[in-house]
């Protein structure tokens, strides 16, 4: 019995101290800021406005005034209050601004993407020189034809409306055209012979074998042209009347007509916002997937 005491104590005595669980996790959250340093500095960027919205939004209006950053009363009423303020103009521009993204995303999509599968697939003399020229217009900002623009629209009685923003849609859309151009290109050519060879044609083999591998990039260039048209400022000013005004146009008189209101501006401010911004983050996967694989080949 004394001799095993004694081994015991010897064993206890030359092991070393144990370390305390607190250092190492310490020093892994350590590593893992260090590592990811610039991703939470861009992160804090851009949920910073956010937050700052969503706070001054859900204070009183008196409390907006003050130097508070932190709301000693939460005013959720603010939200209704900003769509029904007005006679509920903020819904109507809601409204139009989801006609207006919709119909553009849809309108795009038949009309981009024909063009190009055809670029990507079909063998013709100028095939080339048709690519070259659909990116060119690209560089052509749309100011500079806005004058002769608003006068063809203003001759088919159409100024006033959002229709002079979406039936262009109807004709394709350079953007979207190259991004789906350089994803087909990746995509093998015989999956569409194997379906040629069972009897498909041209824009059967189209439809049902090349465009389901196609998803993320169509997911890609749909989100493009949805946040785009969402966010469309110019567009709608100088083409609609205050019937058929978006968001982006109302929210600047919007702003003017409140402007002392923080709370209210805030509120409405952040509600046009956060439908794009659940949009991306449910479909960032496919989106960020269709990004990345829109290769370079030529």
């Amino acid at each position: 019995m004394t001799g095993t005491t004694l081994a015991t104590r010897r064993a206890t005595a030359v092991r070393p101290p144990a370390r305390p669980r607190s250092k190492g996790r310490n020093r892994r959250i350590l590593y893992w800021v260090a590592t990811h340093a610039i991703a939470i500095a861009l992160a804090i960027m851009f949920l910073a406005p956010l937050v700052f919205m969503f706070l001054t939004a859900v204070m009183s209006g008196d409390e907006t005034l003050t130097g508070s950053l932190w709301p000693h009363g939460w005013h959720w009423s603010n939200f209704g209050t900003a769509l029904t303020t007005d006679h509920g103009v903020m819904l109507r521009w809601l409204f139009n601004t989801l006609v207006y993204a919709v119909l553009a995303t849809a309108f795009m999509l038949v009309s981009s993407i024909p063009v190009a599968y055809a670029l990507a697939r079909f063998r013709f003399r100028g095939r080339k020189l048709a690519f070259v020229l659909v990116i060119t217009t690209m560089m052509l900002p749309p100011q500079v034809t806005i004058v002769p623009m608003y006068i063809l629209w203003a001759r088919f009685h159409l100024t006033g409306t959002l229709w002079p923003l979406i039936i262009p849609m109807l004709f394709g859309d350079a953007f979207s055209i190259f991004l789906l151009r350089q994803f087909l290109v990746t995509i093998p050519a015989e999956y569409a012979d194997a379906a040629r060879v069972d009897g498909c044609g041209e824009f059967a083999a189209m439809l049902r074998v090349v465009l389901p591998m196609a998803r993320p990039a169509i997911a890609a260039v749909a989100l493009f042209q949805f946040f785009y048209a969402w966010n469309d400022y110019f567009g709608p000013l100088i083409y609609t009347k205050p019937d058929s005004w978006t968001l982006a146009v109302g929210l600047s008189t919007f702003r003017a007509a409140h402007h002392v209101e923080w709370n209210l501006t805030m509120a409405a401010t952040l509600l046009t916002v956060l439908p794009v911004i659940v949009v991306f983050f449910l479909a960032q996967r496919v989106f960020i997937q269709g990004v990345t694989l829109t290769g370079v080949k030529g």
